[in-house]
């Protein structure tokens, strides 16, 4: 290799990881660097174009000359080897524009008081209730039920554990849910949760309760897929820290499933994961396989991830209910990173007791996450909703599910107050965040031209390639700037409803909590409508007992119909469900 194209190739390497280090950019200096064996200032003029300046003729020399200094330091650089999991050196903070909610987020809401009976008190019918229908069959019981099930004798953890490993084997087929069945590790657990029965030793409400975890949480001595085919048979050293809380709390883990290739969409490597309402349609994603088998009755819960959207998208497509805490409130560790800023783990259930007692389990500071932060939170609680004020937004549109929340507070004593999210911002643009610091975590995959199976993100990761440094901090300005503007209107509610909010919360941090309200019945197939309900930073007790009033005064099918026995479903007529 002659000498020119040598410092052409070093220089692509080098400007790889540049702030002005898009794709062409570095394609027209190392072109000049292979016929002149530098970078020139007839070079700089040419890409200048790129960083939207217009530069002089001594300001195109200095920075040609300055460019031999940063490609050796560049170099360096990207001579270290990265791991997906590690991370840059700084961490988002959700409270840094509201340092006085560090304080009122250790303590209790005036509002709040303790509810240990909050899922006793309702009818049989009440998704929340621990009264069991009368044929005892586990598939659509709550955690409650089934723990008094399991307290009674009247199933074992073991025999819990195999009923709903063989749904999942029943209606797979269908669905395209499940990655992995854990069964020896399932096996292994409700063992121990008998035994812990039987010796009068209770880890808590989860105690033999099986779950499901998506395919981008860590378990040792199983396949971490991500989705992608580049990853299906990878074993990972170390389980996830939510994973590893989960089995503290006595629950047995049965399955790993499915999301979309690195957490986009429900198009994974195994083919399309479906909305067990409708079998022709996707489940939506990317926690495609934690809603689907939540709302099949395949399981009784399952930990989803959000970024922008990934918990709330799927339980809308699919009806369950769910819970995207506040960042920061549970720990990443162990999970596959797409955006350091913006990644969140939560809970996917069948009500929202479900969610309240998950999150109760995983919540919490851990050393390995360094985002992570203790703060209060207690379940269940009951809230007066005399005492708060939930907003209604006005500038946005109200969708007829946030209408029947929005009503029923109003009707059990809540103060609605007219109010309006930030739209001075463009929230839409600021997300490319995301796309930036996906682009860095799999840029092997991209160097390397393995793109097979990876949905659009090669698209987006190469688009990346064209921000630049200053523009990604700029953004990030912006984002600072929305969160203060989320400061102000919660300054003039406690909670409010709806918004298409996705958004706006995913880069400041809120938590939102998601359930069915109404069936719909203009358009077959008949499924549930979703209303959201969003609350201040780590205020997830307030919104999970003002959605719990919501929840007890509705009644919605939560049993999509070829689901009702365990009996293998028929496969879907669309074999390209969307």
């Amino acid at each position: 290799m002659n000498q020119p194209e040598l410092n052409r190739r070093r220089l692509l390497q080098a400007m790889a990881v540049s702030g002005a280090g898009s794709a062409l950019l570095r394609r027209i200096l190392a072109d000049e660097v292979s016929l002149t064996g530098a970078v020139t200032s007839e070079a700089v003029a040419q890409a200048e174009w790129i960083t939207g300046l217009k530069l002089t003729g001594p300001e195109r020399e200095a920075t040609a000359t300055a460019m031999e200094s940063v490609t050796d330091e560049l170099r360096q650089i990207r001579s270290v080897p990265m791991g997906y999991d590690s991370p840059p050196a700084f961490r988002f903070d959700p409270e840094m524009a509201d340092p006085a909610g560090r304080v009122r987020s250790l303590r209790k809401p005036a509002w709040l008081a303790s509810a240990p009976s909050v899922s006793t008190a309702a009818g049989p019918d009440d998704p929340g209730s621990t009264a069991e229908p009368a044929d005892q069959d586990p598939a659509f019981l709550t955690i409650r039920q089934l723990g008094r099930m399991l307290r009674t004798r009247q199933i074992s953890a073991v025999a819990l554990a195999r009923f709903f490993l063989d749904r999942l084997r029943a209606f797979d087929p269908l669905l395209n849910c499940v990655v992995t069945l854990t069964e020896e590790l399932a096996m292994e657990q409700a063992q121990a949760a008998d035994c812990d029965f039987h010796t009068g030793r209770d880890r808590g409400p989860l105690q033999g309760i099986p779950w499901g975890a998506k395919d981008l949480i860590a378990v040792t001595r199983y396949p971490t897929s991500w989705g992608a085919p580049q990853f299906r048979s990878r074993i990972l050293p170390e389980t996830a820290a939510v994973a590893r809380r989960m089995a503290d709390a006595g629950a047995v883990l049965i399955t790993k499933l499915s999301l979309g290739a690195l957490a986009m969409g429900d198009h994974w490597y195994g083919g399309v994961t479906r909305n067990p309402w409708n079998p022709a349609q996707g489940s939506s994603g990317s926690s495609a396989g934690s809603a689907a088998a939540v709302a099949a009755g395949l399981l009784p819960v399952a930990l989803g991830s959000e970024t922008l959207g990934s918990i709330i998208s799927p339980s809308r497509r699919c009806g369950t209910t769910a819970l995207r805490p506040t960042f920061g409130r549970v720990s990443r560790h162990g999970c596959m990173p797409l955006s350091w800023t913006m990644d969140k783990i939560g809970p996917l259930a069948r009500c929202i007791d479900d969610c309240g007692m998950v999150l109760g389990a995983v919540h919490g500071m851990d050393d390995l996450d360094p985002t992570t932060v203790d703060r209060w939170y207690e379940w269940p609680m009951a809230v007066d909703l005399s005492q708060i004020r939930v907003g209604q937004i006005c500038n946005r549109d109200t969708t007829p599910a946030d209408q029947i929340i929005l009503e029923l507070l109003r009707d059990r004593g809540a103060k609605i107050v007219p109010t309006e999210l930030p739209d001075d911002l463009p929230e839409w643009s600021v997300t490319q965040m995301l796309d930036i610091e996906a682009a860095a975590i799999f840029q092997e995959l991209l160097k390397a031209g393995d793109e097979e199976g990876l949905n659009q993100w090669p698209t987006t990761f190469r688009r990346s390639l064209f921000v630049s440094a200053v523009d990604y901090l700029q953004a990030a300005r912006v984002r600072f700037e929305l969160m203060k503007r989320m400061l102000r209107t919660f300054q003039d509610v406690d909670l409010y409803v709806g918004g298409d909010d996705l958004g706006i919360t995913n880069l400041t941090g809120h938590p939102t909590v998601i359930l069915p309200v109404a069936s719909s019945h203009d358009t077959p197939p008949v499924q549930p409508l979703c209303g959201t309900i969003t609350g201040r930073l780590y205020d997830e007790s307030t919104l999970l007992a003002t959605a719990r009033i919501v929840e007890q005064a509705v009644h919605v099918n939560r049993v999509p119909p070829m689901f009702a026995t365990s009996r293998p479903a028929p496969q879907p007529s669309d074999p390209d469900a969307s």
